[in-house]
């Protein structure tokens, strides 16, 4: 036991010096991949850099919702998606990382800033990117007392597909500036035009949060866990799959 005493003590020495090393060398990886990358594309924000499933390959996540996956120094990258290939099963990798983002980014959102559709007893909540000129928006908003009838509670954000300060953000913008915000949503969804007003609204931060997370159409439906259901589903078949009971 003696003789092993000291043997021991230098494998973990070693194990602590080689993790060290490659701990430095990832967070060289990391400085050489955002540098080379704000140089070759302008206007690119890194939000993260973090090693990817595949040994020496980056994962560069951007305000772009495209994944990048990028050698150590930089110098190649692959704009896509990347797949594994396990147990017989195909798994989407760059889909399921998009799926975590999104769920941490929207799930971060505070209710006071959306304009939610609650129900007396909420089961399970939805958010919904939304636009209030869009038909398919306003055929999912009138399935909105069936969903809360069904225990699922809606919560809006903006989305208004012709951008900042197009008609339909201002008129975006003045729902959620109104005294009753679930009222002036459904007037504005029955095609009628808002009250014009003002505040301070989140309206411009929601279209740019949607389209950071991979939004380029309404109504896009997010779950609690990061999958996107993009456009309008019926009620029942939404709670179905929510794995909520419908009679």
């Amino acid at each position: 036991m003696h003789v092993m005493r000291p043997f021991v003590l230098v494998l973990m020495a070693l194990s602590v010096a080689f993790g060290a090393r490659a701990d430095e060398q990832q967070e060289q990886a990391v400085k050489v991949i955002k540098q080379r990358l704000a140089e070759a594309v302008p206007g690119l924000k890194i939000l993260k850099v973090s090693p990817s499933p595949i040994p020496g390959v980056y994962e560069v996540e951007s305000n772009n919702p495209q994944l990048l996956y990028t050698s150590a120094d930089g110098q190649y990258f692959v704009a896509g998606d990347i797949y594994q290939v396990s147990e017989g099963r195909i798994t989407n990798l760059a889909e399921r990382r998009r799926e975590e983002t999104r769920a941490e980014l929207v799930n971060s959102i505070d209710e006071s800033k959306m304009i939610v559709f609650k129900p007396e007893v909420v089961k399970t909540s939805i958010t919904i990117f939304t636009d209030v000129d869009c038909g398919y928006c306003r055929k999912l908003h009138k399935e909105v007392p069936r969903l809360n009838e069904l225990g699922v509670q809606v919560n809006y954000l903006a989305y208004p597909r012709a951008g900042v300060g197009s008609g339909s953000y201002q008129k975006m913008v003045s729902v959620w500036c109104a005294d009753d915000q679930q009222a002036a949503m459904t007037e504005a969804k029955l095609g009628k035009t808002p009250s014009s007003k003002d505040c301070k609204n989140p309206v411009a931060d929601q279209y740019n949060l949607g389209n950071q997370i991979g939004i380029s159409g309404t109504p896009a439906i997010v779950l609690h866990d990061g999958r996107l259901i993009p456009g309008y589903v019926p009620a029942d078949s939404l709670a179905k799959g929510l794995g909520l009971e419908v009679k």
